[in-house]
């Protein structure tokens, strides 16, 4: 029920940015107006996530959970009710709010998984059916929005996906497992989790996976037109079934050099992509295959913050992962963007697999292949 509870939960916050682009573009009429509105929302989320991350290390899940749940929730309501003709500025704030108070219930669950799963094997396992299950959100959770949209109206998608989100991680936050968590070691830290040198390296390296999450959607975008939207889901369905199969081997790398050459195999498999801009049945098959490591690779750094991170800094630790997958691809869409502009179409694609191999450096020559335990944080 709790993994179900926060699965439930992160469903439609994998909805909001291409929900309120669309309905801010229905209301104005701007794509440029809807386009603000969804880099404002991902630049608060990038934000509130590692503040509610650290909020969450000091007091506990529950009472922020089920705080931020309901403003963001409530904020999704009202943004559904906004009139035509709304001023950007009143669009712009509400979108800011929503993004500073989306709940990280994805932290908070990944926090739990050391308690539930004590054992180093199944815990691993257990992160990587997280990364799975939270490439299920992203391949399901849009689509239906849209639906939703299409069908009864943008306001009322926005609107059911602020009341799904209050009710399922309500759900979640009052549940004995979450109720019951305390940090381990300090819960009143002064450092934060970024103290750790080992967290700053999976943070640069979860940047430059998103480095390539944010090149690859524009290179498939600006190359394979009308089939772009098919290889997307090809790839979000291979990155759940590498995550299915990593689940059922064992959970993912379980050190350094096992990381590197996981985030090798992303690099390349992106890469190769660049062969293929002409056919779309080689793009489909390699793009899936390519996908396939994406779950592998987030499920690895998952089971290393719990070595990574200071002690009392586990949340905030899994929030700025996120942090920096979402900075990073920003990152890759806007340089993707001027790449296919100047170098054509599949450029991306490079950028992308160059991305990965340099994380695949990084992970190789900064993490060892047992990293040792960060000691407490200091009070």
């Amino acid at each position: 029920m709790l993994f179900t509870a926060s699965i439930l939960a992160r469903l439609p916050i994998a909805t909001l940015s291409i929900c309120l682009l669309v309905h801010v573009e229905q209301l104005s009429g701007s794509y440029t107006a809807a386009g603000a509105v969804a880099g404002a929302l991902a630049v608060a989320q990038g934000v509130g996530g590692p503040l509610l991350g650290r909020l969450v290390d000091r007091r506990g899940q529950t009472v922020v959970l089920l705080s931020s749940a309901f403003v963001a929730g409530a904020a999704l309501i009202v943004m559904a009710m906004m009139p035509a003709g709304t001023p950007l500025p009143a669009l712009l704030t509400l979108a800011v709010l929503i993004g500073l108070t989306t709940p990280p219930v994805g932290a908070c669950m990944r926090t739990l998984i050391p308690a539930l799963r004590p054992g180093e094997q199944s815990r691993r396992r257990a992160y990587a059916a997280d990364a799975a299950a939270t490439e299920l959100t992203w391949v399901s959770g849009p689509p239906l929005a849209i639906g939703l949209g299409a069908l009864a109206g943008t306001g009322t998608a926005l609107s059911a996906a602020g009341l799904v989100l209050i009710a399922a991680t309500a759900l979640f936050a009052c549940s004995p497992a979450s109720r019951n968590w305390r940090p381990t070691g300090a819960r009143r830290a002064k450092a934060n989790a970024l103290a750790s040198p080992n967290m700053r390296t999976l943070v640069t390296v979860l940047a430059g996976v998103g480095v390539i999450f944010g090149a690859t959607e524009v290179a498939v975008a600006a190359s394979a037109g009308p089939a772009a939207g098919l290889l997307l889901g090809l790839w979000g369905a291979g990155s759940l079934a590498g995550g299915v199969v990593a689940t059922r081997l064992g959970g993912g790398a379980g050190g350094g050099r096992g990381f590197a050459l996981l985030l090798a195999a992303l690099g390349v498999g992106h890469l190769l992509l660049v062969t293929t801009a002409d056919n779309v049945i080689a793009a489909a098959v390699l793009i899936a295959v390519a996908g396939s490591m994406i779950a592998p690779v987030l499920a690895s750094s998952y089971a290393m913050v719990d070595r990574a991170a200071p002690a009392g800094t586990a949340t905030e630790a899994f929030a700025w992962l996120a942090t920096a997958t979402a900075i990073g691809t920003a990152a890759g869409a806007a340089a993707g963007g001027a790449l296919a502009d100047l170098a054509g179409p599949a450029s991306g694609f490079v950028l992308g697999g160059a991305a990965g191999l340099a994380a695949a450096v990084v992970a190789m020559t900064r993490i060892s292949a047992s990293p040792q335990r960060q000691p407490t944080a200091a009070v």
